[in-house]
């Protein structure tokens, strides 16, 4: 197994992309910690893995939600070995759009889920191994729209700005850390078929027209799926 007995944080592993990489990560061996808002999708994902991990509930926002998750990880697993970062997403409800409709509601809040709870976890995981001295691996989650804007269907440019500071501040940590033997990526998906671009696709006018829409605009004909990422 790739990931026999290797510690890894997730957060952001209760649903879609997210949930998709634990179970990848429990079929090549590795121990988890998982890190979610949501009680009941942190249940379910505990039946994943059972003894072979364990689940925070909390606000990735909130910096102490990592430090209490890196805590409880060496406490049951040793030392932590990677970080996957996948929380994060819309702000559209909250006040994002086309930059001038957007809203200071709406650019603090896309800003806190993306682009502070990234920066907190990295903060942390990277004093993790440093402290450690054995070095580490962060994936951090950013999107198509960092680089390749789509105004038709997401003019959302509190989010497109957050995503492209999130590669951005992987560059420039990757860089610094690797003398650590930190490594340091991004992942930027296009349209992946998960529980929140389906709501997405029902909150729409026509609901079958925009899901006609998103598959349409897709280079494969297709949207992507949670599995292929945690490939």
């Amino acid at each position: 197994m790739l990931l026999e007995k290797k510690n890894i944080i997730v957060v952001g592993g209760t649903s879609g992309i997210g949930k998709s990489a634990v179970k990848a990560f429990i079929n090549e061996g590795a121990f988890l910690t998982v890190v979610g808002r949501n009680s009941k999708k942190l249940s379910d994902a505990k039946a994943l893995f059972g003894d072979n991990g364990i689940t925070i509930e909390g606000d990735a926002s909130n910096q102490e939600t990592i430090n209490i998750a890196i805590k409880q990880a060496v406490g049951k697993f040793g030392d932590v070995h990677g970080l996957y970062h996948v929380a994060g997403g819309s702000g559209r409800n909250k006040g994002d759009g086309p930059i001038h409709k957007v809203t200071d509601k709406g650019w603090d809040y896309t800003k806190s889920i993306n682009l502070d709870s990234t920066f907190y976890s990295n903060r942390a995981i990277i004093n993790q191994f440093i402290n450690q001295g054995r070095g580490g691996a962060i994936l951090n989650m950013s999107s198509v729209l960092s680089f390749s804007p789509s105004s038709k269907f997401f003019s959302t440019h509190a989010y497109a700005c957050t995503k492209a500071a999130i590669i951005g501040f992987t560059k420039s940590i990757a860089s610094d850390y690797i003398k650590n033997n930190i490594r340091c990526n991004a992942i930027a998906p296009g349209t992946v078929h998960t529980p929140s671009w389906e709501g997405r696709v029902q909150a729409a006018k026509d609901p079958v027209q925009a899901k006609k829409d998103f598959i349409a605009r897709q280079p494969m004909g297709r949207l992507g799926t949670p599995e292929e990422i945690a490939s």
